[in-house]
């Protein structure tokens, strides 16, 4: 079949998408795509995410699409498959799975490319791949190159897309619906049949451009240039502890220049898994062809140091105070009103304060024990190295010096500025310097840039 025929189908309605990876970009992508009409099979390598999802049981950050899931499944429109599998008619794959920090030991790209070829076992002229992953550069090359070591002529009888995704979890104003993206097309069809499919996911408000390479590096710098202001103000927030001034008098005063400046807030360091991660395939990029790119090594270096900073000022600051090394570790998530663990500064600063022998605590009202094993795996733990707590209540306030907010979900706000106005602890740190100070409470209040 070509490239053309597969057009017409997809026109019709007449056609399967297989999505790869459940994940918090695959699962959503899958419900929207059935929803919709189309005819999906989500497919994970994750037994477990499987069975549950055959089961429709949804996690805490899925149940906002409840009810699209089981109609889709009702409607037989959403199959929950581990593999991909053959059809007559025309097949679109879209790899959504994770994609590991690149080093001398990890191929960044090691479960797309098994995505793919998995996607290639039953496939046939006039199909295509459409790669979602944050890759690194050259990555889509090496796709194309295995797609032809099939047999299949790419920009033929055959088509290749790579369209970063953009997903901002809690974000009101932007979501999967509104948010542009940007798409690589092996050719005019092809991209006829993305823009088709992106219809349905955000009006196919797509900006083509002209090469893999371009695309993959929109990606990557997109999350480089979040990453290098973060750090640039966590470290303007360590200078203003050193000078004793506040950080956000500097940022609010300077956002008053109405061009040429952005905003950026100071806090624990970037988490989730994109901004830790997509920057290192530039800086990955750049050795492999003899450059250095000094300014995300350094952003690197400094998102790394943030957990330690925090634990040191905390450690001092109960010293001075004569307290017991106790604290709760407030907010857990990696950002504020999501359930999403992944790489998440607070285990960081949990791994910090273990190494100085603190006795720990963690709070977080998205937590679910039932996926404890699953947030480990995504923080590099083997075993939870504190206690969680299912409440901030007054008993569990008793047993710790320090209470340290990470992330300020809207479901805690009431509940954190009770703690410090009734001075339920003689000690709060506030790495987002969000709570206001109250100079009736007996509570020691300190912030990050304070």
């Amino acid at each position: 079949m070509t490239l053309s025929k597969t057009l017409e189908h997809v026109k019709k309605k007449s056609y399967f998408i297989e999505i790869f990876g459940l994940g918090y970009v695959g699962f959503p992508l899958a419900v929207r795509l059935a929803s919709s009409g189309l005819n999906i099979r989500g497919i994970d390598v994750n037994e477990n995410r499987i069975k549950r999802l055959n089961e429709n049981h949804l996690m805490d950050s899925e149940i906002y699409l409840r009810e699209q899931f089981l109609k889709s499944r009702e409607q037989r429109k959403l199959e929950i498959l581990s593999n991909a599998t053959k059809t007559d008619l025309p097949k679109v794959g879209i790899i959504c799975v994770p994609t590991p920090i690149p080093n001398k030991n990890t191929d960044s790209a090691v479960f797309v490319i098994s995505a793919v070829e998995n996607f290639l076992e039953s496939s046939k002229e006039g199909d295509i791949v459409i790669i979602e992953s944050s890759i690194e550069v050259g990555t889509t090359d090496r796709i194309q190159k295995i797609i032809e070591n099939k047999g299949f002529e790419i920009g033929t009888n055959y088509g290749l897309c790579f369209c970063p995704e953009r997903i901002d979890p809690a974000n009101k104003e932007w979501g999967i619906e509104n948010i542009p993206r940007v798409i690589y097309g092996s050719d005019n069809n092809t991209f006829d049949i993305a823009k088709q499919i992106y219809q349905h996911v955000n009006n196919a408000n797509l900006i083509r451009v002209e090469s893999p390479k371009v695309a993959e590096i929109v990606k990557s710098f997109e999350n480089a240039f979040r990453l290098v202001n973060i750090s640039l103000v966590n470290e303007l927030a360590i200078l203003c502890d050193k000078l004793g001034i506040n950080v956000n008098s500097v940022i609010k005063a300077a956002s008053t220049k109405p061009f040429g400046f952005l905003a950026h807030y100071p806090g624990a360091g970037a988490g989730g898994h994109c901004i830790p991660k997509d920057p290192r395939f530039l800086l990955e990029s750049a050795k492999k062809n003899d450059l250095k790119f000094t300014i995300i090594e350094n952003a690197i270096n400094t998102n790394v140091q943030m957990p330690v900073y925090i634990a040191n000022s905390i450690e001092k600051s109960l010293e001075l105070m004569k307290l017991e090394k106790s604290v709760i570790v407030c907010g857990l998530a990696y950002k504020a009103n999501v359930e999403d663990m992944r790489d998440s500064p607070s285990f960081k600063i949990i791994n910090e304060f273990k190494k100085r022998n603190f006795k720990i605590f963690g709070y977080d009202p998205f937590f679910n024990m039932h996926f404890l094993d699953k947030y480990l795996i995504e923080n590099n733990l083997s075993e939870a190295n504190f206690e969680v707590l299912k409440e901030l209540d007054d008993k569990n306030l008793n047993d710790v010096s320090c209470l340290c907010i990470v992330q300020h979900h809207d479901e805690m706000k009431k509940r954190l500025k009770e703690i410090y106005d009734r001075s339920l602890v003689p000690f709060i740190y506030d790495c987002q310097s969000k709570l206001t100070t109250n100079t009736a409470s007996k509570t020691v209040l300190d912030f990050l840039g304070n």
